[in-house]
């Protein structure tokens, strides 16, 4: 049976990195949004799951996936829920909290990362906010971002497991949400990025053999993985890439 994951269709967002768990692992799964002429599939169905009354653990908002009977919402609870059926998180208990707490810190700067580029609120364009974004941005380049990106390379040097994950000695699913989180901000961000990155050799490293991954290649070279796009949370505004 197929797990079917519930997103929009247009853009990368959160839901890519529920995508990446799935194909690293090769797991079925249904990107139900993306799915054409079925009755019942697609965004509506997806928001019926949202505002039905019936529904007893009604998500706030996508992703979400449904497993059978069982429907989780939020990104890093979703990877917490898939990672040990996909082997992409350690057995210990004390293992799968770090990973969570990991999990937990990237979603912390792709909030801070949407925030640049809508500081006061997802209901206004980009273009009624743009004073109060340049300020927002200002501090995420040359504050946030850094003192990010410098804790993700320390976690790793400090890894007893090795240099090659964050997490014990296998792959999870923190190493593919922290390549694509850098792969967001280099898009989103790319001279500000760099210039951190110059100093963070061990996340750039993680990244790539993450990008080498047979499944990973085939995914980022397929019609599957959708470009970055100025309608998801990583949005290329050059005049915010504060670098």
């Amino acid at each position: 049976m197929s797990y079917e994951l519930h997103y929009w269709p247009t853009i990368q967002g959160r839901g890519e990195f529920v995508r990446l768990a799935l194909e690293a692992a090769g797991a079925p799964y249904i990107d139900v949004a993306r799915v054409e002429g079925k009755a019942g599939q697609g965004v509506p169905a997806m928001l019926r799951y949202m505002e039905d009354p019936a529904e007893v653990h009604p998500p706030f908002a996508p992703p979400f996936l449904k497993d059978g009977a069982v429907l989780v919402g939020q990104t890093a609870a979703i990877l917490h829920y898939l990672g040990p059926t996909l082997k992409l998180v350690a057995r210990s208990e004390q293992a799968r909290a770090w990973t969570q707490q990991i999990q937990l810190t990237i979603a912390d700067m792709v909030t801070e990362a949407h925030d640049t580029h809508h500081p006061i609120s997802s209901g206004l364009y980009y273009e009624d906010q743009k004073p109060e974004a340049l300020l927002r941005a200002k501090a995420f380049c040359r504050e946030r971002l850094p003192k990010f990106l410098h804790w993700f390379e320390a976690i790793v040097a400090r890894n007893p497991g090795g240099l090659r994950h964050l997490v014990g000695g296998k792959l999870s699913y923190a190493d593919l949400s922290l390549f694509q989180l850098i792969e967001g901000l280099r898009y989103a961000f790319p001279k500000a990025t760099q210039r951190v990155l110059a100093q963070t050799p061990l996340i750039v490293e993680l990244h790539d053999r993450v990008a080498a991954l047979p499944r990973v290649a085939a995914y980022l070279r397929s019609e599957r993985r959708i470009a970055f796009n100025e309608q998801g949370i990583f949005r290329r505004y050059p005049e915010l890439d504060l670098g």
